[in-house]
């Protein structure tokens, strides 16, 4: 244990850098998936067949392709086609495209749980579609896809470690080197185990607090 704690005080700072880069990594995706998983959920919900069809046909695609295939090529076959993007850059837009699909089924849900009597009330007085769902659908689905909007934001910090395949130096990637170069596998790995729990904590407490909130509303 002593030896533990020894080599924990040499590859800490080590390590802390690829913190940083796994906390950049999980809040740029977090952002994208947020963003298309909204506009995604948006269409399916519009009315529009066309829409509605083009974005069910997006999500089973994303849905459909590994997020390390989907790191693989916009990392490595992009370029092919004139699109040169960073390590950095490829991970967080594959993460933030695979999890938007899983952000869409959410936002669907969400949106579809709010009252139908309400969205005729507001559009007897007048307001149209978008009106509607900005300032009545909207504010209460949020509220319902906030448990597991939380559960997504640990599912994405635990898959930053992907980002390692392309050589972004996060959290994974800087233990697989530091205990290559130095055979101390179980001190190093332990080490990023406990990095990633810490990581996760105020998370699981966090998704816990909105679950409570939900159960009292």
């Amino acid at each position: 244990m002593s030896r533990f704690w020894h080599d924990a005080v040499e590859f800490f700072p080590i390590l802390l850098n690829g913190v940083v880069l796994t906390i950049v990594v999980t809040l740029g995706s977090l952002l994208l998936s947020t963003v298309l998983g909204l506009v995604w959920a948006m269409m399916r919900v519009s009315g529009s067949r066309v829409l509605s069809s083009l974005s069910a046909g997006l999500i089973n695609v994303i849905r459909g392709i590994p997020i390390i295939v989907l790191l693989f090529y916009l990392y490595f076959v992009m370029p092919d086609f004139g699109v040169t993007l960073s390590a950095l850059q490829a991970a967080i837009l594959g993460l933030g495209i695979a999890y938007s699909a899983y952000q869409a089924e959410n936002f669907r849900a969400g949106i579809e749980a709010i009252d139908k009597g309400q969205i005729e009330a507001a559009q007897s007085i007048g307001m149209g579609w978008w009106m509607t769902m900005r300032r009545v659908v909207l504010p209460q689905a949020v509220r319902i896809v906030l448990p597991p909007y939380g559960n997504v934001m640990i599912m994405m910090l635990k898959d930053s470690s992907q980002a390692s395949t392309i050589t972004v130096a996060e959290l994974a990637l800087q233990g697989k080197l530091i205990a290559s170069s130095t055979f101390k596998n179980s001190s190093v790995f332990t080490l990023v185990a406990l990095m990633y729990l810490t990581m996760r904590v105020p998370l699981i407490l966090l998704v816990r607090h909105f679950e409570k909130r939900a159960a009292r509303r």
